[in-house]
């Protein structure tokens, strides 16, 4: 795989630097779906109701998980930023103190989910038949969370720094592991008892367990200049505020938007029971591999965008957005293709014991979901524009207004009011996709037109070493 070196990233070909930048990413994404379709095919082995309970906990746990998204974020742009201006010491330092923040975050909100799963759980199926089961797989699953959050401090790090195939290796390594797990765990293969959900939690908490490992051993061993110094170990709480700053807006948007989904997942239950929710549930995990694109492509120019800015070239950041979102917007439309044209082949491959209203209703799902890929995979790079211009506040409004403002209210309203069913929940999640990318494209021709970039490139030359 082609090195793309920090001084391409700031003055060699843009478009080569997005592709070979987001293709570990792009990799790294894939494996993390790969993950997610593996887990959902031997838990469907289980029937249905195993499916549902894992799929409840979706949202659940993206919502949980929203706390990384503080610290990677935080930490990527804080150390692209330095790193563009040359702050080696400065990005170290960053990456240490974005380690630190995940440890001791992570620990505790593992600790309270760990005692609240129940109680978590049944505020989203309250008397369902698959209650116990989502308690039980949230409850295991968390037992993952520190060592998962602090693996993705240090994958900012190195994606911030340039080095995006770090992060990959990290990745490949967790999902093997849990992969590998799978089947043993779950259906008790070889010499161990079949352990069902409760499994398949604990092969994704080994797994997260040996992906930080070694990301912790590769930045203790140090690559491209990246690597834990004596000078580096520090306790400041300046250091800590930077990351918070820039990444809480973040984990806000992930956080708020995580919960619309747990609302939406308790709106599909109400309307349309277990196969409603396991056909909500397939239909996301198969979705999420066409995402894969447009996630590469996101974290590619969130670290060029900020580079560039630390090197003072705002234009060159404002280049980066508008390419990388015709790039994710084209190729998930193609991506999308397949999905509308053979939807049936796609659910057959996950659960083999379906109902029929199952069946119909993620084929329904899945056709309408890919109307609205392109916007997808244009969001996505957009708000890496705003986040690389630490403008993270920019996003989590967007991502509110997305969310809040458009898919729960018309999802709810669909249902509820105008006895549309389950099919309005699944027609708010497009709409609100279209609405979403048209929407930040043009605030960020906005902003960019009005001095956005220049002002954000003067202070991050301010704030290096």
């Amino acid at each position: 795989m082609v090195d793309v070196s920090r001084e391409e990233i700031t003055d060699g070909s843009l478009v080569r630097s997005l592709l070979f930048l987001a293709a570990p990413l792009v990799v790294q994404n894939l494996v993390q779906v790969a993950q997610q379709i593996v887990d959902t095919f031997w838990v469907g082995r289980l029937g249905g109701e195993a499916v549902a309970a894992v799929g409840v906990n979706f949202p659940v746990i993206a919502f949980i998980y929203s706390a990384a998204a503080v610290v990677f974020t935080g930490t990527q742009v804080v150390v692209s930023q330095r790193a563009g201006a040359d702050d080696i010491t400065g990005g170290r330092r960053t990456a240490f103190h974005g380690l630190t923040l995940a440890f001791f975050g992570a620990t505790a909100l593992a600790v309270l989910v760990i005692v609240g799963a129940d109680t978590i759980i049944e505020l989203v199926l309250s008397g369902d038949e698959v209650t116990a089961l989502a308690a039980t797989y949230l409850g295991t699953y968390m037992f993952g969370l520190p060592s998962a959050v602090m693996s993705d401090a240090l994958e900012g790090g190195f994606v911030g720094w340039g080095d995006s195939r770090a992060a990959m290796y990290i990745n490949v390594t967790s999902v093997v592991v849990n992969i590998g797990l799978d089947p043993f765990l779950i259906l008790g293969w070889g010499p161990f008892e079949s352990m069902g959900v409760r499994g398949a939690a604990m092969a994704t908490a080994i797994g997260y367990t040996a992906g930080f490992l070694l990301a912790l051993a590769l930045f203790l061993r140090g690559r491209d200049g990246f690597v834990l110094t004596r000078e580096t170990i520090s306790f400041e709480l300046d250091e800590y505020r930077e990351i918070l700053d820039v990444g809480v807006p973040t984990g806000a948007q992930r956080g708020l938007s995580q919960l619309v989904r747990v609302l939406i997942i308790a709106l599909v239950s109400a309307v349309g029971g277990a196969a409603a929710v396991a056909a909500y549930t397939i239909g996301a995990r198969i979705a999420s591999v066409a995402f894969i694109p447009a996630q590469g492509l996101s974290g590619a120019a969130q670290s060029i965008v900020g580079q560039n800015l630390g090197a003072n070239n705002p234009g060159r950041a404002r280049r980066t957005t508008w390419v990388g979102a015709a790039i994710a917007a084209v190729g998930l439309t193609i991506a999308g293709s397949v999905q509308w044209f053979a939807p049936e082949l796609l659910v057959n491959a996950f659960v083999v014991d379906m109902s029929q209203r199952g069946f119909e209703l993620t084929v329904d799902y899945l056709q309408i979901l890919v109307l609205g890929y392109w916007a997808i995979g244009a969001m996505y790079v957009f708000n890496a524009g705003f986040n690389g211009a630490r403008r993270t506040k920019v996003s989590m409004v967007a991502g509110m207004l997305k969310y809040w403002g458009v898919r729960l209210p018309i999802a709810a309203i669909g249902a509820l009011w105008l006895d549309f069913g389950v099919h309005a929940v699944f027609w708010a999640v497009t709409i609100s996709n279209v609405v979403g990318a048209i929407g930040a494209g043009l605030y960020y021709y906005y902003t960019t037109s009005n001095g956005m970039l220049k002002q954000a490139a003067e202070k991050a030359g301010a704030t290096a070493d």
